[in-house]
């Protein structure tokens, strides 16, 4: 197996775990209710956010670089980063999401969970728009991988 290679199957799931810890971990009760408001406020608040996001998963990548020994060039390291941070500051303000979701025929998926106007129901972390919401991060971590092995 080719050392890109190598560091994308070591830098996929190491995006994955570092993901997953700063999106419910690390992330403040404020930035996930503030992050999609309109306005300064919801900008700050999603910017934070991806910042403390990508400084979990710079960390983790950088470690396993050195740790290691990975293959990763300095260019690859910053670009794989800015595709992550970026994709997932565009995700996370949620009205972009949404109308992602509405323009390929998703709008029902995002949706379904979603509390009732008028109704007591209770939010939790198995609806539709958490779904689209991760797979889309999983799959720009993907590609962030891939960006971080082969640059």
């Amino acid at each position: 197996m080719g050392t890109a290679a190598v560091t994308f199957a070591v830098v996929l799931p190491a995006l994955l775990v570092a993901h997953n810890l700063a999106d419910h971990w690390v992330q403040t009760e404020h930035q996930a209710a503030s992050k999609s408001q309109r306005g300064k406020a919801g900008h700050r608040a999603c910017a934070a956010h991806v910042a403390s996001y990508t400084a979990v998963t710079a960390t983790v990548v950088a470690v396993l670089w050195v740790v290691f020994g990975l293959s990763i060039s300095p260019v690859g390291f910053v670009v794989g980063q800015l595709v992550s941070a970026l994709t997932h500051y565009w995700a996370d303000r949620r009205s972009t999401l949404a109308w992602l979701a509405a323009l390929t025929g998703h709008k029902p998926l995002y949706a379904l969970g979603a509390p009732r106007a008028g109704r007591d129901d209770n939010p939790s972390l198995g609806t539709g728009a958490y779904a689209l919401d991760q797979s889309w991060h999983w799959s720009w971590l993907l590609a962030a991988a891939l960006l971080t092995a082969v640059l």
